[in-house]
């Protein structure tokens, strides 16, 4: 998006937010109804946004429902906030909502909008996260009817699923869904955590922030409220285990630039082919950067 661009004249007159009043009204009683039901996919009007879906429409709606002009906002993709989809969204966002600041650090943010990560920073009771979907029915990978999806849901029926697990134990030896894996929120329903990777499954199970999940094209809006359990499927003798980074050695890899040993880690390939590995969340690297190396770090 050129950074220069303004809207013309004639289009000037968009409310706050670029939504107008009943779309946002709509999208916030779809929060209501997702927050009083953990878990449940809440259908709702999934409005035409200046951009393809797939690209974040329904985490932007649910952002531009819910930021305020005293919000700060923090856009987020891969952990990024310099990627092209992070960058795009928060630029979209501040031509919208003139007088609303935006931020790349997680401690300052009031609102976070996130495409496949969840912060390093254990997020507070005063901020909300906001999470980008594209598929948000944990069930479609083993059942294409979505009336009968939503039966299997209301009787909590899970076995396919479960069975879909166990036939990886026994390919594999282990479950090796990397991402999107199937989590039980409050004891019910089972939902499609968007493409966050397992490492971030334990930040959700009782946390104090507020979880919203959007998926514009499927147009569904679903959360996970503060202080509520979430689950990942597993079983007594194969339990649930994240990515651990370890080498061949068995040492935890750490992060090349900052140092931590105790974040989500990409692994990133040399011109001449060595590996390497640096923190996912750029903001938590930029921290724990300015701790370790002060001369070193980088200000935002």
């Amino acid at each position: 998006m050129n950074p220069g661009y303004e809207l013309p004249l004639e289009e000037a007159g968009y409310s706050f937010g670029f939504l107008d009043e009943y779309a946002k009204r709509e999208v916030r009683r779809a929060i209501l109804k997702a927050i009083s039901i953990p878990g449940y996919q809440t259908p709702y009007a999934s409005r035409e946004m200046p951009m393809g879906r797939g690209f974040g429409t329904g985490g932007l709606q649910l952002t531009l429902a819910l930021v305020g002009p005293e919000d700060r906002l923090k856009v987020i993709d891969q952990g990024a906030d310099d990627s092209v989809n992070a960058v795009n969204l928060r630029h979209f966002v501040e031509m919208t909502c003139p007088g609303m600041d935006t931020t790349e650090h997680t401690r300052a943010a009031t609102l976070i909008q996130s495409r496949h990560r969840i912060p390093e920073v254990p997020l507070r009771e005063n901020q909300i996260l906001v999470l980008q979907v594209p598929y948000p029915d944990a069930l479609v990978v083993v059942e294409s009817s979505e009336a009968r999806r939503k039966t299997m849901h209301g009787e909590g029926d899970y076995a396919r699923l479960l069975t879909r697990l166990y036939e990886d134990i026994v390919r594999f030896d282990e479950i090796t869904i990397a991402h999107r894996y199937p989590t039980r929120i409050a004891g019910h329903y089972v939902i499609d955590p968007s493409p966050i990777p397992r490492y971030d499954l334990p930040k959700l199970h009782r946390a104090a922030a507020l979880t919203l999940l959007g998926a514009g094209r499927e147009k569904k809006i679903y959360a996970v409220p503060p202080y509520t359990d979430a689950e990942p499927l597993a079983f007594d003798d194969v339990p649930f285990r994240i990515e651990d980074f370890r080498d061949a050695a068995g040492r935890r890899c750490a992060c090349a630039r900052c140092g931590a040993s105790d974040s989500f880690l990409d692994e990133l390939i040399g011109d001449d082919g060595a590996k390497s590995w640096q923190c996912s969340d750029s903001d938590y690297c930029n921290e724990q950067l300015a701790v370790r190396n002060p001369q070193e770090a980088v200000h935002i």
